[in-house]
């Protein structure tokens, strides 16, 4: 077998790892590059392998920064099955096409001001043969993929629909298991189910976005948001909340749900301010087959939504958009996208990021050269659409909402497995996954360990899993 990694290696996105085994190539997820826009678009434009000799794909997720080139992938010559969960696909279906739209907006402003000739990666038309092509396997269901390799997936906790990868392999006369965990879940977090563990595995592929960072209790975050938001609402300040359309949103609404409920912050208006978000929260409803049981019992009792109330409106028109800048506080935006790089949320910042009485809240990861991240670490001024605006909102990070295993959970993931003998460590900042690769060495010697460069190919010797 060999193992290629061509994105999520020593950086957070663009997940694309290459399995050739048995005549056959699989590609394990497809994701779009995020961070500098420059450097990103460029490696956007280059897969480094030729699509048209993908046999299969496995999608973990529906995160952009794994499934975002699909289309491309399609469009540059692909035509076999991808091979996914059914909350994955259907989450995919207004993800892909949000991607697509930006894309397709993006090109026509630029042309419009700067005339630059520019292409989109993909189009709206891209997005149907994709989707077409995506086929669903329920969690915990072996299924044969081709000659000498099965596929099981369980369920990574991450977002809904998100999956661990198991690949059973015979190659040359050698039985063999290879699991990828995508993005692995935490336990504890409202909402879904806690990850899967696996017991047995001879080669991982694993994420380390926190790999050497450990969350707050996820037990305390009620409590701290009820201070921090009321703070706020008593100086009757505009809440904004940049948050992911997929599961920030729906356990931002969740929790503040629960604090309207039990009377710990004021009825203020709460604004979803994301079409995708209310497309989003619709597959949710549709699935609660993926939530723990105490979300479950919510939505079954009578008259209960958790993600619907009173005081929460979902907006989708631009003119309803543009409206909450003319509105006074105290009230409630969530709105998209999470690392505020694209997306609504960007105009609510810009309108809203000079006034001392505001409070801009921030609930997820921050790659390296956003605007999110810039406003994590403080700086005094960001630039939004070109120009520079002074930071004088208050800025507040809640890191307990981050749906990433941290060190301790990868850890404990990795601790339960037994007979690992080789682990490729991607999906984080090069500081995160070496870190992680040094502890994971000392702790568990009966490991090789790796963290693979962009390009970066391995030849596995079937030989070596012999019992």
């Amino acid at each position: 077998m060999q193992l290629s990694f061509y994105g999520a290696a020593r950086e957070v996105t663009g997940s694309k790892h290459v399995l050739k085994i048995n005549g056959k190539t699989i590609l394990l997820d497809c994701g779009i590059f995020q961070g500098h826009r420059e450097k990103s678009a460029e490696k956007n434009k280059d897969l480094m392998f030729d699509a048209k000799n993908i046999d299969f794909v496995i999608l973990s997720h529906a995160h952009m920064d794994h499934s975002g080139l699909l289309p491309m992938l399609v469009k540059k010559g692909f035509g076999g099955p991808i091979l996914t969960t059914s909350a994955t696909r259907e989450l995919c279906t207004y993800m892909l096409q949000d991607s697509a739209m930006i894309q397709e907006n993006d090109v026509a402003y630029l042309l419009k001001h700067k005339q630059e000739v520019v292409e989109p990666l993909y189009t709206t038309e891209d997005v149907l043969p994709t989707l077409s092509q995506m086929v669903t396997i329920p969690y915990n269901m072996e299924f044969e993929l081709c000659d000498g390799v099965r596929v099981t997936f369980l369920d990574a906790g991450h977002i809904l629909g998100s999956s661990i990868t198991v690949l059973d392999i015979i190659e040359d006369g050698v039985s063999y298991r290879l699991t990828f965990t995508g993005d692995l879940g935490r336990k504890g977090l409202p909402i879904l189910r806690d990850p899967q563990l696996v017991d047995k595995t001879d080669i991982l592929i694993t994420e380390s976005t926190y790999g050497n960072r450990f969350h707050k209790f996820i037990d305390d975050v009620d409590v701290f948001l009820e201070e921090v938001l009321n703070k706020a609402i008593k100086r009757g300040g505009k809440i904004i909340i940049p948050a992911f359309a997929l599961e920030r949103t729906q356990e931002v609404v969740y929790y503040l749900h629960l604090l309207m409920k039990q009377g710990r912050i004021p009825q203020v208006p709460i604004f979803v301010d994301s079409p995708l978000a209310t497309d989003v929260t619709d597959v949710f409803r549709a699935h609660p087959e993926c939530f723990d049981k105490e979300v479950y019992d919510e939505f079954c009792s009578e008259n209960s939504n958790p993600f619907g109330f009173g005081m929460l409106k979902y907006t989708r028109t631009v003119e309803e958009s543009k409206s909450l800048n003319k509105k006074h506080g105290p009230f409630i935006i969530v709105s998209a996208s999470g690392m505020c790089e694209f997306g609504r949320v960007v105009h609510h910042l810009k309108n809203n990021i000079t006034d001392p009485n505001n409070l801009v809240l921030i609930v997820g990861f921050q790659a390296e050269n956003t605007l999110g991240r810039k406003l994590v670490d403080k700086e005094p001024a960001v630039r939004i659409h070109g120009e520079i605006y002074q930071v004088k909102a208050e800025v507040v990070v809640v890191d307990a909402f981050s749906g990433h295993a941290d060190r301790s959970d990868l850890m404990t993931f990795v601790s339960n497995i037994k007979g690992l003998k080789k682990t490729f460590i991607v999906h984080g900042e090069e500081t995160q996954a070496t870190t992680f690769a040094q502890i994971l060495g000392e702790t568990h010697p009966e490991t090789q360990v790796f963290v693979p460069s962009r390009g970066e190919s391995f030849d596995v010797n079937p030989e070596e899993f012999k019992s």
